[in-house]
């Protein structure tokens, strides 16, 4: 019976991809999916990616369509980043409780407080916050983008364990937002000492979204892209992998020879698991969900994020 059904799944699947492939022709789409998304999505994607290259692939498309399989404030960078663009995501209910602990009330009378500091805000953050930015930044440029700003003082949003990561290696004066990822924040000293007694020839790989406890027991720290190219250049064989577990797919192809070990069960984020195969093709059937940024928070929100992308 279980054989039987996985049969079934995969032609549906197949059927999908056939019905896929013709609506991107008919409506000049591409599909950009983040490394967190089942690998489903992955696999039809043109473009996978972390927060920082699909926002890139977003902005020099040629492409009239977009469908961002990821979660909403990623859909909401694309269409600030190409507003004239029709920008669709599978599921609208795909949203980041780390995003949502951030707001621009709060935010402006933080900045009320620190007339001087400039605000550096991580990605996973909703149009209205961006709007209220100085610069964005990603867990892959960080580090550049806040030793990039001028002035002393860096008020930082919103994730605290990336935030405190990032202050290990500036000078800067950093007030850091009490927000974190739900999924990284779940990792623990305990599952990491774990893992380490289970596989003692791995090697362990962690994203800095993770507690800093947990970070400082790394062999490797880096963003969703910094692991995936230091696990396919490593000599080493074998790893305990500290993020979303979306990542075994793009590991898998990178490194075909290798093992990975996710360090924890509970390494999964159900938003980015919210979007599947079925609606990313409904989306190019209906044309719906379309992400809207109203123009006077697009216009101040798009600095941002242009501002990031010229950080070198």
């Amino acid at each position: 019976m279980e054989a039987l059904a996985l049969e079934r799944k995969a032609e549906q699947n197949r059927e999908l991809r056939e019905r896929l492939a013709q609506l991107k022709k008919e409506r000049n789409a591409i599909i950009l999916a983040h490394y967190y998304q089942r690998d489903e999505i992955q696999e039809v994607a043109d473009f996978r990616g972390d927060s920082f290259l699909l926002a890139q692939k977003a902005a020099q498309t040629d492409a009239d369509v977009i469908v961002f399989c990821g979660v909403h404030f990623m859909g909401e960078s694309a269409k600030i980043l190409a507003p004239h663009k029709t920008v669709l995501v599978p599921d609208e209910r795909a949203g980041c409780p780390m995003a949502d602990m951030v707001n621009p009330i709060g935010l402006r009378e933080l900045k009320a407080k620190h007339p001087n500091a400039k605000v550096v805000t991580y990605i996973n953050s909703s149009a209205d916050v961006k709007a209220e930015t100085d610069i964005c930044c990603t867990s892959a440029n960080a580090v550049k983008v806040v030793n990039s700003v001028e002035g002393d003082e860096v008020i930082w949003c919103p994730d605290k364990n990336l935030g405190h990561y990032v202050q290990q290696h500036t000078d800067k004066k950093m007030i850091i937002w009490e927000g974190y990822c739900n999924t990284h924040d779940m990792l623990t000293v305990k599952d990491v000492y774990e893992m380490r007694a289970k596989y003692p020839n791995a090697q362990f790989v962690v994203h800095p979204e993770c507690r800093p406890e947990v970070v400082e027991l790394a062999d490797f720290v880096g963003s969703t892209t910094g692991i995936l190219k230091y696990c396919r250049e490593s000599s080493h064989k074998e790893f305990i992998v500290g993020t979303e577990d979306g990542t075994g797919y793009q590991l898998r192809v990178d490194s075909p020879d290798k093992t990975f070990h996710f360090a924890s069960k509970f390494l999964v984020c159900p938003n980015m698991k919210v979007n599947n195969l079925k609606k990313v093709v409904k989306a190019l059937e209906t044309m719906q969900p379309q992400i809207h940024v109203p123009q006077d928070v697009a216009d101040k929100a798009r600095l941002s994020l242009e501002r990031m992308l010229l950080v070198k």
